[in-house]
């Protein structure tokens, strides 16, 4: 008998690690190559690792809901061969699975009952931005399954990236602190204070979070019931895009422009030519890939809003690639990014933006498809939103939204004097990071994408 071992593949190039979601088979089950094995999870998509070899599961090493990093052994295969055979590579990607999840996030579940695996050692990302810390689902499983609580967590140096807890340093402090080393950090209520010995300062108060029991698992929802209510759970998308959300409003100063532009010609050249467009190349032409075209030539003459911030350093990106939103059948959100939008002319964007959008919907999107954006392109106008403030999608520097095109009555200066006519007009706002692109970069920018879509070539080839 041969023994195969299955190892967590590789699921993009800044993947480290995934989630166990859910086993397909169990010890004592046959199993044929190519066949799913187990459901895994990423900070990208949701995936199915499937059999390597035909044979009969010996050995499950992993739990469901444990983090498990890339090229780790997960299963044992028995086989009908006389030698052992070499695990596939940890580059071997998994096919894509039905759930997906956004772009950028990382899973951080604190309520997580999985035992910590002692091979399962976390593998710290390449580096990480802002303010509260980040903190892998791993360390945060040992915290909560040793009683440590937030407020303790925050206080524990650390010796990864960045400052950032690994699993060593909580384990030397949960250590430390059985031996008597390390006292507990108690949570200190807030007590009054006699209005008369009172004195007014310019301090706010911070809460922080209570600790939990050490037999406690999960939290209990204690919230006010009162009236006809309904609680729904978040489900793991949701969960993930939550918190990609708060962690980007804790990372970046938040800066909105406005503007708005007349796009009457690029309307009226995709009504004439969107049937010719879809008969020659096959593909429906939307405005999108338009949006995009005019967006690509305004970011090459500003360049500084494609970028990154690493610490005190900037991190100027050479290639120009766009992430769009795009709404999922299920309501959450996912960024399919288009590489190189640069280096396509218009019947290639449209080739790629129609192709990861129906992706994204069939849920058939790679995890290399949401990875290594530079610059985010929203569509609030799709639900009908005239304008709209979008959140930066991290660790880029800014994001435009686009509204709804609406017809409206418009001065319009000619030669001839001042006349009023009915104009497509569409807002634009541009989201970014103060820290980086100041008012005048942002605002200049913004017009610049205005400008552009305003002085559309009514006569365009494609």
């Amino acid at each position: 008998m041969a023994i195969v071992e299955l190892v967590m593949p590789k699921m993009g190039e800044s993947i480290m690690e995934a989630t166990i979601l859910r086993w397909h088979k169990k010890p004592g089950d046959h199993v044929k190559a190519d066949e799913t094995v187990l459901e895994i999870a990423t900070d990208k998509v949701d995936s199915e690792v499937p059999s390597i070899a035909d044979g009969e599961i010996t050995e499950l090493l992993f739990a469901e809901n444990e983090v498990v990093p890339v090229g780790a052994v997960i299963a044992r295969i028995s086989t009908a061969g006389t030698a052992d055979i070499p695990s596939v590579s940890p580059a071997r990607e998994a096919a894509p699975a039905a759930h997906h999840v956004t772009e950028d996030a990382v899973e951080v579940h604190y309520t997580s009952t999985a035992a910590p695996a002692a091979t399962a050692q976390p593998i710290e990302p390449k580096f990480t931005t802002g303010s509260p810390r980040f903190y892998s689902p791993l360390v945060l499983t040992i915290a909560q399954q040793e009683g440590v609580s937030f407020a303790e967590l925050e206080k524990i140096p650390g010796s990864g990236n960045e400052g950032r807890v690994t699993k060593k340093d909580i384990l030397q402090y949960v250590d430390a602190r059985k031996q008597g080393k390390q006292p507990v950090t108690p949570v200190t209520p807030v007590q009054e204070v006699p209005a008369a010995t009172t004195a007014p300062t310019a301090t706010h108060t911070i809460p922080v979070e209570p600790q939990l029991p050490a037999t406690t698992t999960a939290p209990n929802y204690n919230g006010s019931t009162g009236g006809n209510v309904e609680i729904i759970e978040m489900d793991r998308m949701r969960k993930l895009i939550a918190d990609h959300m708060v962690r980007s409003k804790h990372t970046s100063p938040h800066v909105t422009s406005f503007a708005e532009a007349d796009v009457t010609h690029m309307v009226k050249w995709r009504d004439t030519v969107k049937k010719d467009f879809e008969r020659r190349e096959g593909e429906k032409l939307t405005f999108t890939p338009l949006f995009i075209e005019a967006l690509v030539k305004c970011i090459k003459r500003f360049p500084l809003v494609n970028c990154s911030l690493e610490g005190d350093k900037i991190i100027l990106k050479k290639d120009i690639n766009i992430g769009m939103a795009t709404a999922l059948p299920s309501g959450n959100l996912i960024v399919p990014v288009i590489r190189n939008a640069d280096m396509l002319n218009l019947v290639g964007l449209t080739r790629q933006v129609n192709h990861l959008a129906n992706a994204a919907r069939q849920n058939r999107l790679k995890p290399d498809d949401t990875q290594n954006g530079t610059f985010t392109l929203t569509n609030v106008g799709t639900f009908g939103s005239l304008m709209g403030t979008p959140i930066i999608n991290q660790p880029q520097v800014a994001i435009l939204a686009v509204g709804a095109i609406k017809k409206r009555p418009v001065v319009i200066e000619t030669e001839h004097g001042d006349s009023i006519a009915i104009r497509h007009m569409m807002y634009l706002s541009l989201s970014y990071d103060h820290r980086i692109v100041d008012g005048a970069l942002g605002s200049t920018f913004l017009s610049a994408v205005a400008q552009e879509l305003e002085s559309f070539d009514p006569e365009k080839e494609y």
